[in-house]
């Protein structure tokens, strides 16, 4: 099982500073617009008109509003990522609370928080989700690398076929449980997400343990 490969969604990476808080500004627009209007209303110029930037500059990086959605469900995915390996520092730092137990506690907390609060997320997460409720197998696969790269640290084992195979089935279990939780409640069940988180330990201890 290889790692999935994310071929970037813009037409030209910025080079200088001024550029990229501009791509900065563009992808925040988008979040916004997306949670205030949906996709479908969505559209480049008044991502634009909220980013305060000329709409040739939202095309210099995004042929259309798709390559925007994607470009955040990929911005979404490092800072998840970033979050994570925060987590997984004070995890290292408190023995007492170590092992895979915690560090799934911090991976599921985290998407957790992003679910709550991130502009868009509910639409794209790590992978653009358009038309809603769409959900693709490349995302999860991604997600499923990373973790299993983040992890093996704690793992004290290679992040081979068989560790992101693991981490596929647990990624996309917790991905459907998740996103019943919010169905039912639009801040997340959270007696479904504990069935989620004690369904997770209990296959992963099955594997990891």
């Amino acid at each position: 099982m290889k790692p999935v490969p994310h071929a970037t969604p813009l037409r030209r990476a910025p080079v200088q500073r001024r550029s990229a808080e501009r791509l900065t500004r563009i992808l925040d627009a988008c979040a916004d617009l997306l949670d205030e209007v949906g996709y479908d209303a969505l559209s480049t110029r008044a991502v634009a008109l909220r980013a305060g930037v000329p709409i040739g500059s939202v095309y210099r990086f995004f042929g259309n509003k798709r390559a925007m959605a994607d470009a955040l469900a990929q911005r979404n995915l490092e800072r998840y990522t970033e979050r994570v390996t925060e987590r997984l520092k004070e995890t290292a730092a408190e023995p007492a609370d170590g092992g895979w137990r915690a560090a799934m506690d911090a991976v599921l907390d985290e998407y957790l928080a992003m679910k709550r609060t991130a502009p868009g997320f509910s639409l794209v997460d790590f992978g653009n989700q358009i038309p809603l409720g769409a959900r693709h197998a490349g995302p999860n696969h991604r997600v499923a690398d990373r973790l299993a790269r983040l992890l093996s640290g704690h793992l004290r084992r290679e992040p081979d076929d068989d560790l992101r195979r693991v981490f596929l089935v647990a990624v996309e279990t917790a991905d459907t449980l998740v996103q019943l939780a919010f169905r039912v409640d639009p801040q997340g069940d959270e007696k479904i997400i504990e069935e989620a988180r004690e369904l997770l330990r209990a296959y992963l201890g099955r594997v990891l343990d």
